[in-house]
């Protein structure tokens, strides 16, 4: 196994500037065209192409009515169809900026209050922290619950509308702490969402698509947006593949937590949507205005972050978007990714426009810019101009860094990131990824003006100690992409780690010892989408922070390591405990939801005659290694409920029942092979001479 791509994997994340990679072929970008059509053409063309998209879909509403949109793209690798208006996509965590559309509706209409107690409408909603207890209906929408994050185990699913990752949320949280305290700060959080989705069916008494269609969606005539499980063709969804390579469709993106991010919209349906958050129709002025509040800039953020990417409203990524808060615009941005599927939602209520951009693969950030372009250019038509300059960074001139600032030395983290901070000189600083990551180094000289500029001069850090005691870097910087628009920067991207001093020896030891260790997660149901994407987890100790599993758990004692960090906008999101339990007398490591198999040990496939793999009792995926099969062709016959995933050395899937069809694969040298189901489920085994 890889451990090196595995680490990274897990680690990955977030990544300091630049932001976004371009292609090679950015520079020699082409002119757009003279119309408005022609110019959204050129800038969804460009979005598609920087984020190696299948297809990408927009659509512009302005004044009540879509006046344009179009594709760019292919409907499918092998089928002969066009990209047509009707063309359905997952939009991902936009679902959010319905489900707090939805809310608000109740709030209006008296039946509920944002500052409610969820306790008050989930009587059900405990867990093992009782600052729960404090968290209101708003703080899920503005993501300052405090609570971990991610319960997500087999919420994203090939062709399965299962939903019982919604349902089962409040049995999972109950055995949660919080990782801080509700409203302390807001980082993004995809199960206040799901409770969110709750609220909404406890407090309407119907199934959420079913109030969401009476309250929304029916009465503003949004004939084109659904649930997995809801009654439509399903060959209207855009095709997605495992890699720009594969030509082998892949089955229904399914995301059963649907309140949280599972809905499917046209562009021409979303864009609408859009729209009516521009007016009245939905939700008077007074809950616009809150649904429309910077709810992030009420608790812990860095000032002067009006220009990043993230303001958290509710529902919403962004409430003053940059480029178009400096000309005085509101622009209101919700982004969303499933794990095939990705969009962007751009809604400017004072102009009465709402642009939706929607893509098969691709990256949403390419999106949202694209998004961006076509307002500026819709803007530009009614002959208002858009200030797209870049924001001047303070410059200043090289200065000698006080000592003072020195001490700030030492590991610093986020969820997606390790990195040394140093000072080999009196005048620059060093930031090194940790080595697992690829120990990057870049280097920033300290200005007069009390900030450390890169080596291009484009990026600016400066470090805070907040009133949690805790001290951060701030980073600021401005990313033009050629043909769109740019993205901006101005948030906390890493936290401090401070020394551990309370773990015992042989505490340390224990972890130490674990970080020699593959763990495989062995609780997703069988049509999960991370079989596909690698089921794997560690916790190795990295040299760079000692007393931490996995670069930022803090270790506890032996058989606990607890998330640490506390960084707002998305640098502690999706966080998790490590538990270290026993299962049949082997040590299990518990991640949160997820429970995961060390991989020492495993048995050697045999596959002789009459071989057979069952699901036992505990409905746990059954692991082994390829061993001495290497090089043989397995056959496969499947039970009713179950699938089998096939990786090589390096953890990739390079066969699978559920994302391929496959019922047969060759064994990879130094593989794996992995079998879920129901239990009960019996994989019957062959080798194919």
């Amino acid at each position: 196994m890889n451990w090196k791509r595995m680490l990274s994997g897990a680690l990955a994340g977030l990544i300091l500037v630049p932001a976004l990679t371009l292609p090679a072929f950015a520079a020699q970008e082409t002119a757009a065209g003279e119309t408005l059509e022609d110019k959204a053409a050129h800038a969804i063309a460009l979005a598609g192409q920087y984020g190696g998209a299948d297809s990408v879909r927009y659509a512009l509403w302005e004044d009540g009515e879509i006046t344009a949109q179009g594709g760019w793209g292919i409907y499918s690798k092998t089928e002969n169809r066009a990209l047509t208006d009707d063309i359905l996509y997952g939009i991902g965590s936009v679902s959010k900026t319905y489900t707090a559309a939805a809310v608000l509706t109740l709030a209006q209409a008296g039946r509920l209050a944002l500052e409610d107690p969820v306790t008050k409408h989930l009587p059900g909603f405990t867990m093992a922290d009782e600052r729960y207890k404090d968290i209101t209906v708003r703080m899920l929408l503005d993501h300052s619950s405090g609570l971990m994050g991610d319960s997500t185990r087999d919420a994203f699913l090939f062709g399965d509308a299962d939903e019982h990752a919604a349902d089962d949320l409040l049995t999972r949280l109950s055995t949660q702490r919080l990782k801080a305290a509700p409203g302390a700060y807001c980082v993004y959080c995809n199960d206040g969402y799901t409770l969110a989705q709750l609220v909404v069916e406890a407090v309407s008494g119907m199934d959420y698509m079913d109030y969401l269609h009476a309250a929304v969606l029916d009465p503003a005539g949004l004939a084109d947006t659904y649930a997995p499980g809801d009654d439509f063709d399903t060959s209207r969804l855009a095709k997605t593949y495992a890699s720009a390579e594969d030509v082998r469709a892949l089955p229904q993106d399914t995301v059963g937590i649907v309140g949280t991010g599972g809905l499917y919209a046209t562009a021409a349906d979303l864009a609408a949507f859009g729209g009516l958050l521009c007016g009245n129709e939905l939700l008077e002025q007074e809950w616009l205005d809150l649904m429309n509040t910077d709810w992030a800039a009420k608790g812990l953020w860095p000032e002067e972050s009006e220009n990043d990417t993230l303001a958290f409203g509710l529902g919403w990524d962004n409430v003053h978007q940059y480029p178009f808060n400096q000309s005085g615009i509101t622009a209101l941005v919700k982004g969303g990714d499933t794990l095939r599927y990705h969009a962007s939602l751009v809604v400017l209520p004072e102009a009465d426009k709402a642009v939706a951009v929607l893509s098969s693969g691709g990256v949403s950030t390419y999106d949202q810019l694209a998004g961006e372009r076509i307002l500026i250019d819709a803007l530009a038509e009614d002959g208002v101009a858009v200030d797209e300059g870049l924001p001047a960074l303070p410059a200043g001139q090289p200065a000698a860094i006080p000592e003072a600032v020195k001490a700030n030395a030492g590991a610093y983290v986020s969820l997606g990131m390790v990195a040394a901070v140093a000072f080999p000189d009196d005048q620059t600083m060093t930031l090194t990824a940790a080595a697992a990551l690829g120990g990057t180094v870049q280097t920033y000289t300290y200005r007069d003006t009390g900030v450390f500029l890169d080596e291009t001069g484009t990026a600016a850090l400066t470090f805070v100690t907040e009133d949690n005691g805790r001290t951060y870097l701030r980073q600021e910087d401005y990313a033009p992409v050629p043909g769109l628009t740019s993205s901006g920067t101005a948030n906390y991207v890493l936290e401090k780690l401070e020394p551990n001093t309370g773990a015992s020896q042989a505490a340390l030891d224990a972890w130490a010892a674990r970080g020699e260790e593959l763990y495989l997660i062995v609780n997703e149901k069988y049509t999960s989408q991370v079989y596909l994407s690698g089921p794997f987890a560690g916790v190795t100790a990295l040299p760079e922070t000692p007393g931490y599993a996995a670069g930022f758990e803090r270790i506890v004692d032996e058989t606990l390591a607890q998330q640490y960090i506390q960084v707002p906008g998305n640098g502690s999101r999706n966080g998790a405990d490590y538990r270290i339990v026993s299962v049949d007398g082997k040590e299990y490591l518990k991640a949160g939801d997820y429970l995961c198999a060390p991989g020492s040990g495993l048995a050697d496939l045999y596959a002789g005659a009459g071989a057979y793999c069952t699901i036992l009792d505990d409905g746990h995926a059954r692991w082994f290694r390829v061993g001495a099969l290497a090089g043989k062709t397995l056959a496969v016959t499947l039970p009713e409920a179950g699938g089998f995933t096939v990786y090589d050395a390096n953890g990739v899937a390079t066969a699978s029942s559920v994302a391929f069809g496959d019922t047969s694969a060759v064994l990879p040298e130094g593989g794996w092979i992995a079998f879920a189901g129901t239990p009960g489920a019996r994989f019957h085994l062959s080798l194919v001479q």
